[in-house]
């Protein structure tokens, strides 16, 4: 009867030992969603200086993705924000419920003399799990899936490239990765407290437990890829 009551205490806690982005997000952004600054489609924004491309990419909780991009060598503003949904507009209320079909994404503006297309997908797929169906790490569902949105012919035909090569060296089992591969029809920026969410809130638990050790693998994996001075936190 003893291991019984352990066990069934094991099984009520162990939801809540559970740390996700999703979860974290509402009970810091709960107050703070009421008073959102309106989003903003990507035609609106002026890319900063240095910067003459840019791409778009979803793969996981938005913080942990631009951490990872914004150290890279060539890279210059990462905004994350919210794309591939059916609604014409998103924030983060709805996109977190599923209300928008939306995914949690980065909008990252660079410069094509330091830092190519093909790199970025370099980065994109080494610095998560593209074979888990809406899912990366403990946060899960469609707005956590695995995905690229292309601008023209000649981004698809690079990623579909990148992939081949990827099924080719053995990387990944052939047909396993379940990366949404989708032209961008818009993308809108997340609300202003969830920009440089991870560089702004150190000690917020979820960025101590998993986006930190997420973008140090990542830096880890590939030093020749990062900004001067960007070593691990």
């Amino acid at each position: 009867m003893k291991n019984m009551k352990s066990i069934l205490a094991i099984i009520l806690v162990a939801p809540f030992m559970l740390i996700a982005c999703n979860s974290n997000k509402k009970q810091i952004n709960s107050v703070k969603d009421s008073n959102a600054e309106p989003v903003s489609n990507s035609a609106d924004v002026v890319m900063p200086r240095e910067s003459n491309a840019v791409a778009y990419f979803a793969s996981g909780c938005f913080w942990c993705v631009e951490a990872v991009f914004e150290s890279v060598e060539g890279v210059g503003e990462v905004v994350s924000g919210y794309a591939g949904g059916t609604a014409s507009d998103a924030n983060y209320s709805d996109v977190s419920n599923g209300v928008t079909k939306h995914a949690e994404g980065v909008k990252v503006f660079y410069d094509s003399t330091k830092v190519n297309y093909s790199t970025l997908l370099k980065v994109f797929f080494g610095s998560h799990d593209p074979t888990t169906l809406n899912r990366q790490g403990p946060d899960s569902g469609t707005q956590y899936r695995s995905a690229i949105f292309y601008s023209g012919d000649q981004e698809l035909s690079k990623i579909k490239q990148y992939i081949d090569e990827l099924y080719k060296t053995g990387a990944y089992p052939k047909g396993s990765i379940t990366t949404e591969i989708t032209p961008l029809i818009a993308f809108y920026d997340a609300e202003d407290y969830h920009q440089n969410y991870e560089r702004n809130n150190p000690n917020q638990p979820y960025i101590k437990s998993v986006s930190v050790p997420r973008l140090n693998k990542f830096k880890s994996k590939y030093p020749e890829l990062l900004k001067m001075g960007n070593g691990n936190h």
